[in-house]
């Protein structure tokens, strides 16, 4: 058996493909059973659309719903699941849970929605359009109203009894929750407490203030980072009533943070979060042209800048070797700034007004690593022909001031652009790279223009 995990997948694929090629289905099933839903979605994504058809279609209806819930989003696994025949739709949607059924239906169009419904029992139906009727990206949207929970006035020995039946339903057992006769959430009780307490002793002597509770409309990213900050495995989710509604699981809050890292990454990167990883090169077209066009534009700016100086660099040829480097390193200066400040937005828990003082640090790390490299940029020109000590100041003065206005740019722009309502991390990079380049082009050849002609 090879070591490396990809070649085993390699090879897990091709045997799968093996044998529903032979069309031995009993084989088939035999060496695909034991797999995990996870390993079995991911031959599914690496197989054709009619040996994904063929493959759920004959694995066990247990294992095909969970494959089905672990697959990429962008795979459509919600069109596969509407491609199966009504029979074989009922049996994958009683066995997915009702978040992930959700999730699944709600990538198709309403017409399509309806064909699945009508092979999925009513009381499923209802539950299922229950969630969809939520944001996609809140707290009901991910939430499951598969839970445990019990009466604040039953007895511990009632409670464990009610939790054996309701744990058969329920898919995993992370948290007691404890509501009153409205169903309004009253706190949480622990497995340790409720196991060891007397069984006459009633459940609202065992009551536990939760940590965390959300509201059904709360963004599914600060879910996230309340059941972080917590380290709670379930959190519960509430109505404006106050009423228990459902419940959100760390499985599938990793999910989130996945999505929304992968999201932040490529929007940092000013790329459309509609592309997809494993998209189509006209869909990487159409997602990136945009921006770079939009960055063509502002960098012309810094074009006509060089323009403007055009008889500084006729006389100083010298300076066309280092406007490049002025402008790579305010650059980079930039980016770092950009990156912690864009981070600390997302994570840090503070007053809008407090993220200023972002931009004093940054200006005083600009202006400290500005010095340093400037210094040592300085110190390389000297070994650049035709030069001396005022070309070397110049350049340590361009550097050094490029890069704390970078730095201080950085920082400046995404809490800007946060204020008006604008996602910095789309927007920030064109700025800061536009104004880092305009800045140190203008500092360099307009002190080259006074002090070396």
């Amino acid at each position: 058996m090879p070591e490396n995990p990809e070649e085993q997948r390699h090879l897990l694929i091709d045997e799968i493909r093996i044998r529903l090629e032979s069309g031995d289905t009993d084989a088939l099933i035999a060496f695909v059973e034991p797999l995990h839903p996870s390993d079995v979605a991911d031959v599914l994504e690496h197989f054709d659309g009619v040996e994904r058809i063929a493959l759920l279609q004959l694995i066990p209806a247990p294992l095909a719903s969970y494959a089905l819930a672990e697959m990429e989003e962008e795979e459509r696994p919600g069109e596969l699941l509407a491609s199966m025949g009504p029979e074989r739709i009922a049996e994958l949607v009683e066995e997915l849970a009702d978040d992930d059924a959700a999730d699944l239906i709600g990538e198709l169009d309403p017409e399509e929605q309806d064909r699945v419904f009508e092979s999925v029992p009513d009381e499923e139906e209802q539950e299922i359009r229950q969630l969809l009727e939520y944001p996609e990206e809140s707290a009901g949207g991910i939430m499951t109203r598969d839970l445990c929970a019990v009466g604040s006035e039953a007895m511990a020995a009632e409670a464990i009894e009610e939790l054996r039946a309701q744990a058969e339903e329920s898919e995993d057992l992370y948290t007691v929750f404890v509501v009153d006769r409205g169903g309004r959430l009253q706190g949480v009780v622990t497995l340790r407490d409720l196991v060891l307490a007397a069984p006459r002793t009633r459940i609202g002597d065992l009551l536990e203030e939760p940590p965390a509770v959300v509201s059904v409309d709360l963004d599914q990213e600060e879910v996230g980072r309340l059941l972080s900050r917590y380290n709670l495995a379930a959190i519960g989710v509430v109505d404006a009533e106050s009423r228990l509604v459902g419940q959100i699981t760390f499985d599938d809050v990793i999910d989130v943070v996945e999505a929304e890292v992968t999201e932040d990454i490529l929007r940092f990167a000013s790329v459309s979060d509609e592309e997809q990883l494993r998209g189509t090169t006209l869909g990487a077209i159409r997602s990136r042209l945009p921006w770079l066009a939009a960055n063509a534009l502002t960098l012309s700016l810094a074009a006509l800048v060089v323009w403007a100086y055009e008889d500084t660099i006729e006389q100083l040829a010298i300076l066309a070797a280092v406007m490049p480097v002025i402008a790579g390193l305010g650059g980079n200066a930039g980016t770092q700034a950009l990156a912690v400040t864009i981070r600390r937005i997302a994570l840090a828990d503070e007053l809008p007004e407090e993220r200023w003082s972002a931009v004093v640090k940054e200006l005083i790390v600009g202006l400290v690593n500005g010095l340093a490299i400037g210094l040592l940029v300085a110190a390389l020109s000297f070994l650049l022909p035709n030069t001396g000590p005022v070309f070397g100041l110049v350049v340590m003065i361009s550097m050094w001031g490029n890069l704390a206005v970078a730095s201080a740019l950085g920082a400046f722009f995404p809490i800007v652009l946060e204020r008006l309502g604008v996602d910095p991390a789309v927007a920030s990079s064109i700025f800061v790279t536009t104004f880092t380049d305009l800045f140190g082009f203008v500092l360099l050849l307009g002190l080259a223009t006074q002090f070396l002609l």
